[in-house]
């Protein structure tokens, strides 16, 4: 009778379970597999039999190819200034947001609604307000900012770029450290503050490593978006001047469906894929770590 049942509650299990599994490979592990098999191939997308070429693609990317290898620098530049920055930003401001003020809840959501929209969209608005706005301002305020060429100089692009992503997903960020700010329990900083200790010292002690489990997540977060920016650069930039904007994702973006190079841009999505989860999990061992510590 118990054999009749545990078989009958494996049925049950599988039954459930298999459309999951089916959507899954489906939408993840059958594709994956399909990419390793096209990056090792030559094919423009349009042909039914790809050439097979081996590792000659994986080759041209870290020995020819001197596209990716700036849009890789601009990616590690753009990744360590975006993760440092937006961190900091949203820990400043949940701290103050975390304070008992009259419009905490509308200043919350102010800061919030940027992160509904699209990062595409808000590309396209931002581009307006760096082409039309500032001029109005430049002309109405006589100030030199706002006569700069945010978008047409490399190094302003580029500041333009990380501004905008961090304005668009500081709400984000900021919510993860309000909800690790609740959770610090009341009665460490009053005994912090019985024993003499500053708002600063407080801070630093006791609210900061209390924090660890948000400032993991919160990294691993914006480690991972920003390896993978490219909507805010195709609405922004295109990649411009000069293709000096250009990200891995947005190389791939162009290999692939503007120059019809779907087997070589297939072998370098896979090298960012790679690179995504390696660093990934070396982040989050190390953060981890330091959560235990904490």
């Amino acid at each position: 009778m118990k054999m009749g049942r545990k078989w009958s509650d494996r049925l049950q299990f599988g039954i459930f379970t298999l459309p999951v599994l089916i959507c899954i490979a489906v939408a993840f592990y059958i594709p994956f597999v399909m990419t390793v098999r096209y990056s090792l191939t030559k094919w423009n997308g349009i042909a039914k039999h790809p050439k097979f070429v081996g590792l000659d693609n994986f080759q041209q990317i870290f020995t020819g190819d001197a596209n990716f290898s700036s849009a890789a620098w601009f990616t590690i530049k753009y990744m360590v200034l975006y993760i440092v920055l937006v961190n900091v930003l949203a820990i400043v401001l949940a701290l103050i947001l975390d304070m008992k003020l009259r419009s905490t809840t509308w200043l919350r959501a102010a800061f919030f609604v940027p992160y509904i929209l699209s990062l595409v969209i808000v590309g396209f608005i931002w581009k307006f307000i760096f082409m039309q706005g500032f001029e109005s301002l430049g002309t109405t305020t006589g100030w030199g900012i706002f006569a700069m060429s945010w978008l047409g100089e490399p190094g302003l692009a580029f500041i333009s770029i990380l501004g905008v992503s961090i304005w668009q997903s500081v709400g984000f960020y900021m919510v993860i450290y309000i909800a690790g700010l609740q959770a610090v329990p009341e009665d460490l900083k009053e005994a912090a503050t019985v024993d003499g200790a500053g708002a600063f010292r407080k801070f630093f002690s006791i609210t900061l490593p209390l924090l660890a489990p948000s400032i993991t997540i919160s990294v691993f977060m914006a480690l991972t978006n920003s390896i993978k920016v490219f909507d805010v650069i195709l609405s922004l930039t295109g990649g411009g001047p000069g293709g000096t904007t250009y990200s891995v994702a947005y190389d791939i973006y162009r290999d692939t469906f503007q120059n019809n190079l779907y087997g070589y841009g297939t072998a370098k999505a896979l090298v960012l894929f790679i690179a995504v989860l390696v660093i990934t999990f070396i982040q989050l061992g190390i953060f981890k770590r330091r959560e235990v510590e904490a």
